[in-house]
């Protein structure tokens, strides 16, 4: 630490997010990120580093073998999911953690709000939890008059800028150097500077004092071990460990997804998870929660509560298709090389989990009626699928969900149909009928080219970026009738001249 130090304050910092974006504003929301240049500076700088990283990582691994095991423990323990959390709830109660259910996001804001009262909190400290941010847990805390604090760097930032986090595995990976200084300078005191040393120290300063006067810690999960009752928490700067500890009461809130069967599966998993995420061999630190301190240990919490929450991931289960969607273990590298998300950003979507992830997880949180437009904001390219380190199908299901939203689908997806048109269906009924009715279709063509003078300069969507088509003046049919006709051959040059004509 510095002399500059000496200006450093400690705020508590209310999050109340002033900056909102929404999903049924995507389109507009698209169009405000591409026309600013920092924004894609940012992202387009980020990107390429964490792509670069993640191909040099994996270069002397047979990575498809791995991703294939990867997959293959994903699918086995979704396959047994039901028995497996019953497993698990059996061992983490018989280890001292008190296991709770949540059938949605309030319920679980409701079960860790009570937890937190039957302590007399007043301050909660909070690990990384993207689950936590689906159910805008610091929100619901903070209007019973319980402060919650990010201790994630990025999240800290992002919570001292009243913003939502814009990508899971980096919250914050939306802002610049400059502009982090900056923040930390309004919002806490510290000197602006440049010096990335001097703000990470600044950072651990304000909330070193946080860990040690929480009443109560709050934490995600990576992989929730059946077999052991043990959670398995990965991160990089020790917040983690420090609010799974420090607290006198630890509550670790996942999806009921993130279980798998035994122990020996995490070290795969945990491989693909930190080599795709941020291109490194291990985390700084991995840790394994077993249960909370016991008689003869001197420190850990008094006690650990495991949230489950569900929150839609059952009618996802139900689908043979979709239930590919939570083999995800939030590496983030389909957002990392999206053509889509590196050039608008996380905020763009106006959901807790953007990008290709976000665009097929949720519309089953949400709902189509709300994310219509999320399936469709894919090129289909294709890399999102070639990275994912669990081959989650994610372009197949873009397309499913595609077909949902227009009404041929399953229909097993809330708001399925949204996107159907009846002027839509009506057109392609006739023509499906006219194409079928080759006198009808020769005559309606015919008349098509007559009056193609008529044909509007504006189709919808279609001719935002495309010019409208105008029927020929001569169809092929009556081409190739003619130049048979007259004995001549057919030839690109001949047919139009005889257009022009």
């Amino acid at each position: 630490m510095t002399a500059q130090d000496n200006s450093i304050q400690t705020h508590p910092v209310q999050r109340h997010v002033v900056q909102t974006y929404n999903p049924r504003d995507f389109h507009r929301q698209a169009h405000d990120a591409l026309e600013n240049p920092q924004i894609r500076a940012n992202f387009r700088k980020a990107m390429d580093g964490l792509m670069g990283k993640r191909r040099e990582v994996f270069s002397d691994w047979d990575l498809e073998t791995l991703r294939e095991l990867g997959a293959n423990i994903r699918q086995r323990a979704l396959a047994k999911l039901p028995d497996l959390l019953e497993q698990l709830e059996a061992n983490c109660e018989a280890n001292g953690i008190r296991v709770h259910w949540a059938e949605d996001g309030e319920e679980a804001c409701r079960i860790i709000r009570e937890l937190c009262e039957a302590r007399g909190a007043k301050s909660v400290i909070k690990g990384k939890s993207m689950v936590s941010e689906e159910m805008h847990l610091n929100e619901h805390l903070q209007s019973a008059g319980i402060e919650a604090l990010e201790s994630d760097l990025g999240e800290y930032l992002v919570q001292l800028n009243q913003q939502t986090p814009s990508h899971i595995i980096m919250p914050a990976i939306h802002l610049n150097t400059d502009e982090i200084s900056d923040i930390m300078h309004d919002k806490t005191g510290t000197e602006r500077t440049r010096d990335v040393d001097y703000m990470t120290a600044a950072a651990r300063q304000q909330l070193r004092e946080r860990f040690m006067s929480a009443d109560v810690g709050v934490s995600g999960v990576n992989f929730a071990v059946a077999e052991t009752g043990t959670l398995c928490l990965v991160e990089n700067e020790g917040n983690g460990r420090m609010t799974t500890s420090v607290p006198p009461v630890h509550i670790a809130v996942t999806g009921i997804e993130k279980v798998v069967e035994q122990l020996r599966d995490v070290p795969p998993l945990y491989a693909l998870l930190t080599r795709s995420a941020t291109g490194q061999h291990v985390t700084t630190y991995f840790n394994m929660i077993s249960g909370p301190r016991k008689p003869a240990e001197h420190d850990g919490p008094e006690e650990v509560h495991l949230v489950l929450v569900d929150n839609g991931r059952s009618s996802i289960y139900q689908d043979d298709e979709l239930i590919e969607t939570l083999r995800c273990i939030r590496c983030g590298a389909c957002m990392n090389h999206c053509p889509v998300y590196t050039r608008v950003g996380g905020h763009t979507y106006g959901t807790t989990y953007p990008g290709p992830i976000g665009s097929i997880l949720m519309p089953h949180l949400l709902g189509l009626e709300d994310t219509k437009d999320l399936p469709s904001a894919s090129s289909l390219c294709g890399a999102c699928g070639e990275v994912c380190p669990v081959k989650i199908p994610i372009p197949d299901l873009l397309v499913r969900l595609r077909r949902e939203a227009v009404g041929e689908g399953r229909g097993n997806v809330r708001g399925a149909g949204v996107k159907r048109s009846k002027r839509e269906v009506a057109a392609w009924k006739g023509f499906q009928w006219l194409a079928t009715h080759p006198s009808a279709w020769r005559g309606g063509t015919a008349v098509a080219g007559k009056l193609r003078a008529l044909t509007p300069s504006r189709l919808g969507p279609w001719t935002e970026y495309r010019t409208a088509p105008k029927p020929a003046k001569v169809t092929l049919h009556s081409l190739v009738k003619r130049h048979r006709a007259k004995g001549k051959s057919i030839t690109p040059q001949a047919s139009s001249e005889e257009e022009r004509s």
